[in-house]
């Protein structure tokens, strides 16, 4: 299992939720009544609970007091992080929001920074075996330690570290991969560092950052310096050459606390999968968009919680949330060559069947034993980011034997969903599901639509190759010459 190193300052999240109907009769301030308390992890702590959600194996590196805040902390954090702890004499960190609604009316921080010890002996080897390091700097102290700086800086190159910075913190160690500032962080940075810094106002956020970040990237030797613009994607940069802008997914509405939380951790994930810099980036704006219309902060409610990141999840992570909350595991299969309207609507179909779908989807050598040497026509990797791209779809699986049987044992889902061309037939897997007490189904079959279909007709629009040309003519014979005495006998 991928394993993700977060390293940095741990915070207690508290929303107090409730309605406005009046005002103060001795101030003109309104009175929150009915109201109740949302705990949550903050800073560090949330993006090892994002990415615990997500499933993948996170080592939690983090200074914490021991007092009551902090044991609310580590109960609220998802139960699968594993928490090295870095003493801490001073106060945990509390950020307390008063909500109406959805609506934030005031945000109380409290929490004294104290003395921070040295790191736990088994900080090494976690960072020794980790596939990426997430640094999580929220200004407290950690992340300027000595130790903490030799101890980063001695990762080997093939680790990726994405370092998320604070205005009150310390300058990322050199050779990290990738800085993810957000606008004002990396305008506060720009100035720290004496650069020229444009304004940045709501027309001119992302002309600001296309200009700051290769300067921020050259100043802090890092692989490259991606700057959020919050509704407009983000910016990445390199220390040379012409910034990237990945555009974000309108938003309407959505709670943007932890999105930057999100979109770090989104991005160290990417990289410790294999993916380039740019591709990360990619991913990151889309994880932190999903996050914020499904709720940001406010959809986390205690340990485990909702989930937060729709496409990003792994599919073990989708079944075992939607389980926690007593839902219907929809799962169906298939090659999804080339996606079509038939594809989208069976999808569409079995999406509605529950309360997640997990597309169980075959690899490249899969498909080539089923369909032929000349296909699959989209490699594995192209056919998974499409699906994952439909807002139906929860997360896919890719596998590599014939049927699907294998990793139905393991999702175990409720409802096995086929297209309708299956319609009539005895499909392998029913005993499979049957065993469990699951259901098959057959979905409606969108008549005219096959990737075989559309293979065939793009072969068909191909222009015939040319004729070869006629040979031409032998050329006359000139006339004799005196012999050549290269080459003689």
């Amino acid at each position: 299992m991928t394993r993700i190193v977060v390293l940095g300052d741990a915070l207690l999240d508290i929303d107090v939720v409730g309605a406005v109907g009046r005002l103060c009769p001795d101030a003109p301030a309104p009175v929150l009544d009915d109201v109740v308390e949302r705990v949550r992890p903050g800073g560090a702590a949330l993006a090892a609970h994002l990415l615990a959600l997500d499933g993948y194996d996170v080592v939690l590196v983090a200074p914490l007091a021991g007092d009551a805040a902090a044991a609310r902390l580590r109960a609220a954090l998802h139960r699968s992080v594993h928490v090295l702890a870095v003493p801490h004499e001073g106060e945990t960190p509390v950020k307390k929001r008063m909500c109406a609604g959805d609506r934030v009316l005031l945000r109380v921080d409290t929490g004294t920074t104290g003395d921070i010890g040295a790191l736990p002996r088994h900080t090494a080897d976690a960072l020794g075996a980790a596939d990426a390091v997430l640094v999580a700097d929220y200004g407290r102290g950690l992340a300027d330690r000595p130790d903490v700086r030799t101890a980063l800086a001695g990762l080997h190159r093939s680790v990726p570290v994405v370092w998320d910075p604070h205005p009150r913190g310390a300058e990322p160690v050199a050779g990290v991969r990738l800085v993810t500032p957000n606008i004002d962080e990396a305008l506060g940075w720009a100035a720290r560092l004496g650069m020229d810094t444009p304004s940045a106002g709501r027309g001119g956020r992302l002309s600001s950052a296309c200009r700051i970040a290769p300067g921020l990237a050259t100043a802090w030797q890092a692989g490259a310096v991606a700057v959020t613009v919050g509704d407009l994607g983000a910016v990445v940069a390199y220390a040379s050459g012409a910034p990237a802008v990945m555009p974000a997914t309108e938003v309407r509405h959505g709670d943007t606390c932890g999105a930057g939380d999100r979109f770090a951790a989104a991005a160290a994930a990417a990289l410790a999968s294999g993916a380039v810099t740019s591709e990360a980036v990619q991913e990151a704006v889309r994880a932190a968009g999903t996050y914020v219309a499904a709720g940001g902060a406010a959809g986390l409610a205690g340990p485990g919680g909702p989930r937060t990141s729709d496409h990003q999840q792994r599919p073990d992570a989708v079944v075992r949330d939607v389980r926690r909350n007593g839902g219907t595991v929809v799962a169906t299969g298939g090659c999804f060559d080339l996606l079509h309207a038939g594809h989208v609507e069976t999808l569409r179909a079995a999406r509605r069947l529950g309360d997640c779908l997990v597309v169980c989807m075959n690899s490249d050598e899969s498909v080539r034993r089923l369909k032929g040497a000349g296909r699959p026509v989209v490699h594995q990797d192209d056919r998974r980011r499409l699906l994952e791209a439909l807002t139906d779809v929860d997360a896919v699986l890719v596998f590599d034997e014939d049927t699907p049987e294998r990793v139905l044992r393991e999702l175990r889902p409720d409802v096995w969903a086929k297209g309708g061309d299956y319609a009539g037939t005895d499909l392998p897997e029913a005993a499979v599901v049957a065993s469990w007490g699951g259901d098959v189904v057959v979905l409606p079959y969108l008549q005219g639509r096959s990737t075989t279909d559309l293979v065939r007709a793009v072969s068909a629009a191909r222009p015939a190759p040319a004729a070869p040309a006629a040979p031409a003519a032998p050329a006359a014979p000139s006339a004799p010459s005196a012999p050549s005495m290269q080459g003689a006998s």
